[in-house]
């Protein structure tokens, strides 16, 4: 091995190196030059190490796999960890459930960062690990110099650089300047709004685990049913609860598989130089008046369910939790009393403009609640001889596409409610409405053809002698959800908004009915559920369950629902707990996430999503593009500059 040439003075190999620089058209080839990158540009994650892991997995894709990157991602960490990959990483984050607010004690300054820690290395130095390179930092405008680096030339170094001004980073060698550049970080606010779609529902952060041996019955004939790890007793006590799915948060259903993270996340991990901070509020079961204009509580009860409305919350996070103010609202947003919900009484939170972080995207999923998507559901897949048809469904009232149709000539007020708010009180230019990214809802029931239907029958839907899906009545939601996606499509063109939708044609072939392997037989796309009958499970042991494995369906079944969130509840809120067991077993099929997207579906709109974005983003920054930071990089002793 080779030993460094080294001097009490400095270094004989740094005289004859920074003699060979100045030398007149000396190795050129060998110009120095600095690299950076932001050391962890998805500030959302505590650990720099979980946001690694995705930069990694973003660098080891190919170019063909790049054209997909959140997709192709998911699928290489779903190799690895078929079991989920955010387990390890949902309680290391920024997101404080506690107070249903993002703040975080290790990053005081989540909301309005004051400095990112930046890692550089110089290039182009011949035998770098025999010289050693001294790093300097002096900021942009005010600010005293960082304290000197000294380390071994093939050594990165770590360095705080203060935002927004930047920091010129130099580098020299015995004591002369080889290398200069401007270390400016971007650093993107995006905020996330919307409903089960966009909070990753039916994809928890820790899903469900079962036993190898035990069985859970419902009643004298829902027997032999897969069951929950732990030495439980029965179904919906302390002990079971406990094994519950967990979420980053559990009311809301809100996981990292969420789209509207996954697309912020590749956004900081692509570019060395950026970073993201972002605020995500999606909800399951949200609407746009209940979610969105006023507090809703949550799609599973919780000690401390949301404060605000999703809109308030935002606002709130541009004032940096402090300070934005209650403003009331009666007349600006129930458009001429047809949205009576809003008149009166609507008080939302603000942020003064002259405090508000601005908003760099909007990520936004609304629409699909509003027109009673779950009830259109429950009429598609509850046999016309099921009981809780005449209950009103685990939903609400079941209806088809004849009362979707009134809540469809609805929704546009809404929407336009929604592009006041965004403009009013988040504070988005009237210029830039293009910064809101509006998600269209993936077809469901569509196969490959993009003109047929899933087929009557209970595939992916044996959970419940209830289910048995309609073709008809399914051909009738898609028809509904076409309409929608023509309204939303139409909206954000009247709002200047961006539409992405990209993802609708890839889901074709990838509904409920999917089910396809080139083996002869595959566990992941199994579409019956284990029962334990006679001593023997079968078509398989629940415990070889892989919720987050690769399949050709890109949503949640009533039976993936019940094996990877197996939502249940106490018993204390169904009061006798025997007598409605059934009700759990409903519970574990329906608000377990059925009829919403895999983390695979999640990904596929999260890279549609991100197309847009970037679109988005490469217009504004050509806009105040300066010149080309590059000819920042000088090298040699001769100072950039200024």
């Amino acid at each position: 091995m080779r030993r460094p040439i080294r001097s009490r003075d400095g270094s004989l190999a740094a005289l004859l190196l920074v003699l060979a620089l100045l030398m007149p058209g000396a190795a050129s080839a060998q110009q120095p030059r600095i690299a950076w990158e932001v050391a962890n540009p998805f500030r959302f994650f505590l650990d720099n190490a979980d946001t690694e892991v995705h930069r990694a997995t973003y660098a080891s894709l190919n170019e063909r796999e790049k054209r997909y990157p959140i997709l192709a991602a998911e699928r290489l960490l779903s190799e690895r960890h078929p079991d989920g990959w955010a387990a390890t990483m949902f309680n290391k984050t920024c997101w404080n459930a506690s107070t249903n607010r993002y703040d975080c004690q290790e990053r005081s300054d989540y909301l309005n960062p004051k400095s990112h820690q930046v890692r550089a290395r110089i290039e182009g130095i011949g035998d770098a690990q025999t010289v050693d390179c001294t790093w300097l930092t002096a900021p942009q405008g005010k600010g005293l110099r960082g304290k000197a680096v000294v380390l071994p030339c093939d050594v990165p170094v770590e360095m705080e650089i203060p935002y927004p001004a930047g920091a010129w980073l130099t580098v020299e060698i015995g004591g002369r300047q080889v290398a200069e550049v401007l270390v400016k970080v971007t650093d993107l606010f995006i905020a996330g709004l919307g409903d089960s779609f966009a909070s990753g529902e039916g994809n928890p952060d820790v899903p469900v685990r079962f036993s190898n041996e035990r069985t859970a019955d419902y009643d004298d004939k829902l027997k032999g049913y897969p069951a929950r790890v732990g030495t439980w007793r029965e179904i919906g006590e302390r002990g079971f609860i406990e094994e519950n799915a967990r979420w980053l948060d559990q009311a809301c259903h809100r996981s990292l598989y969420s789209h509207q993270l996954r697309a912020a996340l590749q956004l900081a991990i692509e570019d060395p130089h950026r970073a993201v901070t972002f605020v995500g509020l999606a909800c399951s079961g949200a609407e746009t008046v209940n979610g969105l204009f006023l507090r809703y509580k949550g799609h599973e009860w919780v000690p401390n369910p949301p404060v605000l409305s999703q809109i308030s919350a935002v606002a709130e996070a541009q004032c940096n939790n402090k300070g934005a103010k209650d403003y009331d609202l009666p007349q600006a947003y129930h458009m001429n009393g047809r949205i009576p919900d809003l008149e009166g009484g609507l008080v939302l939170r603000k942020c003064d403009a002259d405090r508000a972080r601005k908003l760099d995207l909007l990520f936004l999923s609304i629409g699909g609640n509003d027109i009673g998507f779950a009830r259109l559901v429950a009429n598609a897949v509850l046999s016309d001889s099921s009981v809780l048809r005449s209950l009103g469904g685990w939903f609400g009232q079941v209806y088809g596409y004849s009362e979707a149709r009134a809540q469809l000539e609805n929704l546009d007020d809404r929407l336009k409610s929604t592009n006041r708010a965004i403009h009013n009180i988040l504070h988005v230019p009237w210029n830039e409405s293009d910064r809101v990214i509006l998600t269209g809802y993936p077809p469901m029931a569509l196969m490959d053809d993009g003109k047929t239907f899933c087929p009557d029958g209970r595939d992916g839907m044996n959970v419940l002698p209830d289910f048995q899906l309609s073709e008809t009545k399914a051909r009738e939601g898609e028809q509904a959800g076409s309409q929608l996606n023509g309204i939303m499509k139409s909206a954000a063109q009247q709002h200047n908004w961006t539409f992405a939708e990209a993802h609708r044609a890839a889901f074709r072939g990838r509904g409920i009915c999917a089910s396809f392997s080139d083996a002869p037989w595959s566990l992941a796309d199994e579409l019956r559920l284990p029962r334990k009958l006679d001593g023997a499970w079968e078509p398989y042991n629940p415990a070889d369950y892989k919720p987050y494995a690769q399949r050709q369906r890109w949503f949640r079944t009533p039976n993936d629902a019940f094996m990877t969130a197996n939502f249940h509840v106490s018993q204390s809120l169904l009061l006798k707990a025997k007598t409605f067991s059934w009700v759990q077993l409903l519970l574990a099929a329906t608000y377990s996430g059925a009829f919403h997207p895999t983390a695979e579906g999640q990904a596929a709109i999260a890279d549609s999503v991100l197309e847009q974005a970037r679109s988005v983003l490469a217009r504004y920054e050509a806009r105040k593009r300066p010149r080309d930071v590059d000819t920042l990089n000088k090298a040699g002793p001769k100072r950039a500059e200024r």
